[in-house]
């Protein structure tokens, strides 16, 4: 049944369905379908090749008639398997059926038609099932979107790595920093952040019923299971062997991928709340879009709605991640079944994570400078440079410095004229005097320009 974007429950098949299209046939009922095909079939394929009286090895043809049924999976296929799915009521029995229905007009295959799913529990097929699914997201949705926000967010470190900052500690003035140096705060983060989510390993299991290959041994004694198992998983399905698991793969994996997902989401986070203020303070424009409203009452509004809507979204992912990340390894005895439940959310946690950070890329890219805001809120900042001072006072000895600037500076407003005043009549040699003289608040950035820089041309 399709629903209307106006009846779907969820945002993310409603309002933001657009935006979910690279996610869709992935991590929806139906992507889970097609990789149950694809572990169903390759488990089948292996069989074939180990040996097994009962079980010749297949014929180029037969294995082309069966790669097929994964490489043409059609949205046809997925609702065949439901409609089988109505009569089991199990869904990986579903997919069994519709498999062997499927190869039934094949001779080769239907003669081994008993050796679809043969010795598998359910647990075998989706565990490895899902770890394709989380496989495919992360290449294809997710690290291309972190890919992206690093791209701009690198071009705006080198765009804007000497254009002067007042920094705000505690949200009071203090030592500027440049405009691109902030930039590459957070590109430097989410990089590390993203490499972490590149990192981890995705395990996978097909060893039975507990995780002893119990069914398998009963038919075939003399098989080494283990590492005809461990072929399958990491030869043909490009996954992680897991030996040691009860009836389903413990979801550490996907537990620690869910965490290292909710880290960049929270850099992320803190990135928009960030810019929202920057804005607010008039640091950056935004490009306004003709037709576009910002206010139904205000017209003079640009409201920063995409760090807006990315903080949610990003809050709403993290809250999902999260709570997957703690239940998912947690499974009563040697199973129950309150992890698939939750494990088929996981498209509704990646997708607000995608959203997210498109709504970040579309807000970065109507960023535009504020340069006059930025220098006036400089100028009207003088105090800042009492740390200047007060540290080449300590280089000389001077006494109590810091007190003395404290004095100087606390609760009331400082001038140029006040702060130069005050280095004129320091006891300091005439080199570093005029040094301190020089200085603006502007031009006391340290080395804010050179690390901005630095970060924009390794990026």
């Amino acid at each position: 049944m399709h629903l209307s974007d106006l009846t779907a429950l969820s945002p993310l098949d409603g309002r933001y369905a657009a935006k979910m299209a690279v996610l869709r046939p992935l991590l929806s009922e139906f992507g889970l379908m097609h990789r149950r095909v694809q572990v169903e079939v390759e488990w089948f394929v292996a069989l074939s090749d180990a040996g097994l009286p009962e079980f010749a090895s297949l014929s180029v043809n037969a294995r082309q008639v069966l790669r097929s049924l994964v490489e043409g999976f059609s949205e046809a296929d997925a609702r065949a398997i439901k409609d089988i799915e109505k009569t089991t009521n199990h869904d990986v029995k579903a997919v069994e059926y519709w498999i062997k229905d499927a190869i039934a007009a094949v001779p080769e295959l239907a003669r081994a038609g008993e050796f679809v799913h043969f010795a598998c529990t359910s647990e075998d097929i989706n565990n490895t099932s899902h770890a394709l699914m989380l496989k495919a997201a992360r290449e294809q949705a997710l690290l291309p979107a972190l890919d992206k926000l690093l791209q701009q967010l690198g071009q705006m470190a080198g765009t804007l790595a000497a254009i002067p900052m007042l920094s705000r500690t505690h949200g009071q003035t203090a030592s500027p920093t440049t405009v691109g140096k902030e930039v590459a705060n957070v590109a430097a983060r989410l990089a590390n952040a993203r490499a972490r989510i590149a990192q981890v390993p995705l395990p996978a299991k097909m060893n039975g019923a507990v995780g002893n290959y119990n069914a398998h041994l009963s038919a075939y004694p003399d098989v080494d299971w283990e590492s005809f198992s461990r072929g399958v998983v990491e030869k043909q399905l490009g996954l992680t062997f897991n030996p040691y698991t009860i009836q389903i793969e413990p979801h550490d994996g996907i537990a620690e991928l869910f965490d290292a997902v909710a880290r960049a989401n929270t850099v992320l986070i803190d990135w928009a709340r960030d810019v929202w203020g920057y804005v607010s303070l008039g640091y950056f424009k935004q490009r306004v879009k003709k037709g576009e409203v910002g206010s139904s009452t205000m017209p003079h509004k640009v409201n920063p709605i995409d760090f807006e809507n990315a903080e949610g979204n990003l809050g709403l992912a993290n809250a999902l991640l999260s709570h997957m990340s703690h239940k998912l390894p947690i499974s009563r005895w040697q199973r129950d079944l309150t992890d698939s439940t939750v494990l088929r959310n996981m498209g509704v946690a990646l997708g607000y994570t995608v959203l997210a950070c498109d709504s970040l890329s579309r807000g970065l890219d109507k960023l535009q400078i504020n340069e006059a805001a930025l220098a006036a809120d400089l100028d009207k900042a003088w105090e800042v440079l009492a740390e200047p001072v007060q540290t080449v006072m300590r280089r000389h000895g001077l006494p109590n410095p810091y007190d003395q600037l404290k004095d100087f500076t606390q609760g009331k407003p400082i001038t140029r004229e006040l702060m130069q005043g005050f280095i004129r009549g320091l006891a300091v040699p005439e080199a570093d005097k005029a040094r301190l003289l020089a200085l603006t608040p502007a031009t006391y950035s340290g080395l804010a320009e050179p690390l901005a820089r630095r970060w924009a041309e390794g990026a």
